[in-house]
């Protein structure tokens, strides 16, 4: 597994489940959502991301 598909596993991960505790536990969840999302859209401008610094850390490769 490279670093770029499994930060795509995680973010869909954090996603889904944010989604499903917004539904059944609190609406507040929606906001992680907001901020999973915007920091894929940063991500995608910036060229930046912190998942990426801390995956390779773990020693997952590119």
């Amino acid at each position: 597994m490279n670093v770029n598909r499994a930060i795509r596993i995680i973010a869909g991960l954090f996603i889904m489940l944010s989604l499903a505790l917004g539904h059944w536990v609190n609406e507040y969840y929606y906001l992680f959502t907001a901020f999973v999302g915007l920091n894929l859209f940063q991500s995608g401008i910036t060229r930046w991301c912190l998942m990426e610094k801390i995956l390779r850390k773990f020693g997952i490769k590119d």
